[in-house]
């Protein structure tokens, strides 16, 4: 009778341990998947929106960056799938949406083509402790844009800034695009003015792969 007892009470226990290890091996699965969603920004959901100013009024021109190339990278948060982030813009995907089809002509002609190094706008952005920076190589000039960010729960990404022009030496490329835009850039008062600064937004989506 002790031998039976001892024999139900043996495979008891093993029963127990048995169920104990597929438990933990399913806990060491479940950790290991989650480990593997990382978040990668979306190029093909990125936009990259700009503000220009023209007449002494400041009235808004409007125009965006059709294309947006990204490096391959990930990360465990939002954060770290956005540090040190690399970048490229093709001028020839500038875009205003103009009805007469010549002042996308006149800013790649005359304004970015009054620059160095003319075929993309290059940069990184920088992501660490709540403050996020880009930053962008143009004219030749390599230079750092604050961005204000906001990260929805949706994981919709938003980053604006002003880029002020003479930072990357681009205000005799300003004054090029002024000439060519002479009496379109007039006001009330007559006066042709184009504006240093230059407001930025940067829309995008993280997904999780």
């Amino acid at each position: 009778m002790k031998k039976i007892s001892f024999l139900l009470f043996a495979l008891a226990i093993s029963t127990i341990s048995c169920k104990n290890e597929k438990k933990e091996a399913k806990t060491d699965s479940n950790i290991k998947i989650a480990a593997k969603e990382n978040f990668v920004v979306k190029p093909e959901a990125t936009s990259v929106k700009w503000t220009a100013y023209k007449t002494t009024e400041k009235k808004g021109v409007g125009g965006e960056f059709t294309t947006v190339n990204f490096e391959t990278k990930s990360g465990i948060s939002p954060q770290e799938a956005l540090n040190n982030l690399n970048f490229s813009i093709p001028i020839s995907s500038l875009f205003t949406n103009d009805a007469t089809n010549t002042r996308d002509a006149k800013i790649k002609n005359s304004f970015f083509g009054s620059m160095l190094n003319t075929e993309f706008l290059k940069g990184s952005i920088s992501y660490v402790d709540n403050k996020c920076t880009a930053s962008i190589t143009m004219n030749g000039v390599t230079h750092n844009l604050p961005l204000d960010i906001n990260i929805t729960d949706e994981r919709r990404v938003t980053m604006t800034g002003t880029m002020n022009l003479k930072d990357w030496d681009a205000l005799d490329a300003l004054a090029a695009l002024n000439k060519v835009c002479f009496d379109l850039h007039k006001g009330a008062d007559g006066v042709s003015k184009t504006w240093e600064d230059v407001a930025i937004e940067v829309s995008t989506f993280l997904r999780k792969n």
